[in-house]
């Protein structure tokens, strides 16, 4: 179930974006120039549409790659807080960029993909976990390469959106330190298949015939704590009276 999870918000991203992509290229649409175009306000909107625009099959291929290996790695260890974080990392890096950029039409999922691999990496070092700390060292190794695109090397790459990314990822790693995994085990385990469902799934899926079993069993366990409750009654004092010797002034 982890990993499905995982898999199926991953690929839904994926899948719009190429079909983002495809539809501008096969249409000549022009929606590239939606982007994030810094300090105008016409260019907010591009900080809801810059993650899905790219500029040639190379640039989309690139982020794909490192987009699928990142976020799969987020939803898989950090399932609990995955989505409260990637929609601040979302969101906010796109406003800093509107913010710190010079000029310009910033456009490709790669502010995402660097606040992904900050947020890993920062995660996993501050919290002193052994097993996420194994996935920062992994992170470090496959990307590690990557910082150097966050300084002005390139004119055609948008080191601001880089840099902007990695800053709201290293924030909520700190933000978000307390909450999430605690002490996880090697999750790469089978999971129980008789455990409960989460509670995202069921949500997706009212109708489900394992989520009405749920429902129907997390609404009996209530009946019997309430009918246990009632049962129990209110404490009284069941010692005898005591009539001893009585004083009269």
């Amino acid at each position: 179930m982890r990993l499905t999870y995982a898999l199926w918000f991953t690929m839904l991203f994926l899948l719009s974006i190429w079909g983002v992509f495809i539809l501008n290229e096969v249409l000549e649409l022009g929606w590239r120039k939606h982007g994030v175009h810094p300090r105008k306000w016409h260019g907010l909107t591009g900080i809801l549409t810059y993650p899905f625009l790219h500029g040639d099959w190379g640039h989309l291929w690139n982020n794909t790659m490192s987009f699928f290996t990142l976020n799969g790695f987020l939803f898989y260890f950090y399932r609990t807080i995955a989505l409260r974080v990637w929609m601040w990392l979302y969101f906010t890096s796109g406003m800093l960029l509107w913010i710190l950029a010079v000029d310009g039409n910033h456009i490709g999922a790669s502010g995402l993909i660097y606040g992904l691999a900050a947020f890993l990496f920062a995660s996993g070092v501050i919290r002193g976990n052994r097993l996420l700390l194994r996935v920062s060292l992994a992170v470090a190794f496959l990307y590690g390469g990557i910082v150097w695109w966050m300084l002005p090397i390139d004119d055609h790459v948008s080191w601001e959106g880089h840099l902007s990314g990695a800053v709201v990822g290293t924030l909520l790693a700190i933000l978000y330190r307390r909450q999430g995994p605690k002490n996880p085990t090697y999750m790469f385990e089978r999971e129980d298949p008789n455990g409960p469902l989460p509670e995202w799934w069921m949500a997706a899926h009212p109708e489900h015939p394992d989520t009405l079993a749920q429902r129907a069993r997390e609404a009996a366990e209530r009946s019997e704590e309430s009918a246990d409750q009632a049962n129990a009654g209110p404490s009284t004092n069941t010692r005898p009276p005591h009539f001893g010797p009585s004083s009269v002034s």
